[in-house]
């Protein structure tokens, strides 16, 4: 099990980030929560992960605290919830707003949320109230998102990580269209476009 890497952040291409680790590159997927609070390409980052191997493939996760991780790996063990719709999860709304919601019995909230219709919506609430009631206890999620700039083109890139979180190709463009074109950076347009799609 690979629990933690700790190397210098190669490439941001939102889900995706590239870490050279001693001359190895590590593919890692990660969610927008994680990679808002990366420095930018260049410098050492230290993510705790989540390994996957399935008979087609081998997949490493990487989150920016151990919170996120366990948060991560409480998702995974619902029915139905699979690593890439926890990644969505995690990218549409903070620990505190999924706490809540579920606690609330959101399920308005929930279908917001890429992927998620209201049978799973309705699985998360019966599945995670207690779990997440018991975290939220703790100082399991504390840990702040905090934004970076990327260099690159960020509405390509924000629009390429929203169709790769699960929305369809004319949403995610309708999405970023609605965007200030004062953000600099695609984590920045990523927030705000999520954020209009989830009023």
């Amino acid at each position: 099990m690979i629990g933690r890497i700790v190397g210098t952040l190669i490439e941001k291409a939102p889900p995706e980030l590239l870490i050279d680790v001693n001359g190895i590159g590590y593919e890692v997927s990660a969610s927008m929560t994680t990679i808002y609070d990366l420095p930018q390409v260049g410098a050492q980052v230290t993510l705790y992960t989540h390994f996957q191997v399935k008979e087609d493939a081998q997949t490493l996760y990487g989150f920016i605290d151990k919170s996120e991780r366990a948060l991560f790996r409480i998702l995974i063990k619902v029915n139905g919830i699979g690593p890439k719709m926890a990644l969505a999860i995690l990218s549409s709304m903070s620990a505190e707003e999924l706490i809540s919601n579920v606690q609330e019995s959101d399920v308005t909230a929930l279908t917001k949320i890429p992927g998620v219709g209201k049978k799973t919506a309705e699985r998360l609430i019966v599945e995670l109230r207690d779990k997440l009631g018991q975290a939220a206890k703790t100082d399991l999620f504390s840990t702040p998102a905090v934004l970076r700039q990327v260099k690159a083109d960020p509405r390509q890139e924000a629009e390429a990580a929203l169709i790769s979180l699960g929305y369809k190709p004319q949403e995610a463009a309708k999405a970023i269209s609605s965007v200030p074109m004062d953000a600099s950076s695609s984590e920045e347009v990523i927030k705000a476009a999520l954020k209009g799609m989830l009023k």
